[in-house]
């Protein structure tokens, strides 16, 4: 008799258990419409872009008349669009925005089949939790050179389709295998401001929609592409921890654990406005000139250097990811809104910018990524010295914005994006999660 013990599940195997296990509650759904609102809001918004009107040529001109957009390249258009503005979440510990690739992903394919809203917002749930614990095992040294919304969004993709598709495990395993095994987007195009981080998006949207499609016709696909000889972790993440992907099932869906961001920038950037908003008030309180100031020191987390330490910003993409611009607009601009980082507000910014040093520091740097911190200190001509510290930024899940704060926000979004009755389309996305259905969008 064969004492062989049986072969142990692959980890795609044990997240794809793992996330149907997970019981959603109303209260799961509510705030699931809400990041739907924030994600679709920011899709919206994103067509009011160069880089948006280049999406939308694009996908114009190659969509045939009375004809039903394809779901892959709808994901595809809706995911470059929502990562445009530098509006959309982000998940702190993997460092994954999941909105902008699961969203656009599970609205296409819902939009496609007829689903009703609580299908669509339980699939984005499950979409969120498999793209965050890919990304809270990749490790730090990933993050150097891969984009990790690009290389982890396409498991969410494909754990979203999944659910819609009605696949079984077998299925869903293989969709992951073939969305994880088009991974990939890198950092490069910081060094010129390119528009591929929006592409990044729109791939991965677009990966996981077709490896869902693909499984629900039998197309097999790698079980283990994270852990294998020749899979994710082993070609690269350096210092990956498998064991994030399973770790803590009876935690909160991960969704709840996603921080949704007050102002158009890169994240990296949050701290140090929320602590330059706070400087502002006082030094206009104290009656201080900002021409009295010698020196701003921001202290953070050596992500934050890595992506952000820009000491001129030659653009509106270029200053979203610039600490230097950042706190100069935080404590100059009466609002951190789209026109802090135009054109006349850095021409504005340029000389306090020049004023600012950055600088890698515990204990934020320790914190990270769990905590996205940061301390900023001004010295002024007078020796006199202030500082405002974050252990976390305003939006995370320990400071969140209200339901109100999000509904503004959105509002906003789709004021920019020039979207006819804002209130409507809001109210039909948050009535989703009490049964409502699944509202449509006009992108043209």
């Amino acid at each position: 008799m064969s004492s062989a013990r049986p072969e142990p599940l692959s980890l795609t195997s044990a997240l794809v258990r793992l996330t149907r296990e997970k019981p959603v509650t109303q209260a799961d759904l509510d705030m699931a419409a809400l990041f739907t609102l924030d994600a679709l809001a920011n899709s919206l918004a994103g067509r009011n872009s160069a880089p948006g009107r280049i999406l939308l040529k694009w996908f114009d001109g190659n969509s045939a008349a009375n004809v039903a957009p394809d779901p892959g390249r709808m994901a595809f258009l809706l995911g470059g669009l929502c990562h445009i503005l530098e509006t959309d979440d982000l998940h702190r510990e993997s460092v994954v925005h999941p909105g902008c690739v699961v969203v656009p992903a599970a609205y296409a394919l819902a939009a496609k089949h007829g689903k009703g809203g609580r299908e669509l917002l339980t699939a984005i749930l499950h979409g969120f939790e498999a793209a965050a614990r890919v990304g809270m095992a990749v490790g730090p040294e990933h993050y150097r050179i891969w984009h990790n919304t690009a290389t982890c969004g396409p498991f969410g993709a494909a754990m979203a389709a999944a659910a819609l598709l009605d696949l079984d495990d077998e299925a869903a395993i293989n969709a992951l295998g073939n969305a994880g095994s088009q991974s990939s987007g890198l950092w490069q195009f910081l060094e010129t401001g390119a528009m591929t981080k929006h592409l990044h998006a729109g791939h991965a949207a677009e990966a996981g929609v077709r490896a869902g499609e693909l499984a629900a016709l039998g197309f097999t696909g790698p079980a283990r592409i994270l852990e294998g000889e020749k899979g994710f972790f082993r070609a690269a993440c350096p210092d990956a921890d498998p064991d994030a992907v399973t770790r803590n099932p009876d935690a909160p869906w991960q969704l709840v654990r996603t921080s949704i961001k007050p102002w158009p920038s890169c994240r990296h950037t949050h701290p140090t406005i929320d602590a330059g908003e706070e400087l502002r008030a006082r030094l206009t309180r104290d009656g201080v000139s900002l021409d009295q100031i010698a020196e701003i020191v921001v202290e953070t987390y050596q992500a934050a250097l890595d992506v952000c330490d820009r000491p001129v910003a030659a653009s509106d993409y270029e200053a979203k990811f610039s600490l230097q611009h950042s706190i100069a607009a935080a404590l100059i601009c009466e609002q951190v809104n789209f026109d802090a980082f135009g054109e006349k507000a850095r021409a504005d910014c340029a000389g306090l910018a020049a004023k600012v040093r950055v600088l890698r520091a515990d204990p934020w740097a320790s914190a990270y990524p769990a905590s996205w911190g940061g301390r900023v200190t001004i010295r002024l001509a007078s020796g006199e010295t202030l500082h405002a510290e974050r252990t976390n930024a305003k939006g995370d899940p320990e400071a969140p914005l209200s339901k109100q704060d999000m509904i503004a926000k959105a509002k906003m979004l789709l004021t920019h994006g020039k979207v006819a009755e804002p209130d409507r389309l809001i109210d039909a996305i948050l009535d989703m999660a009490t049964g409502g259905e699944t509202p449509a969008l006009n992108l043209f």
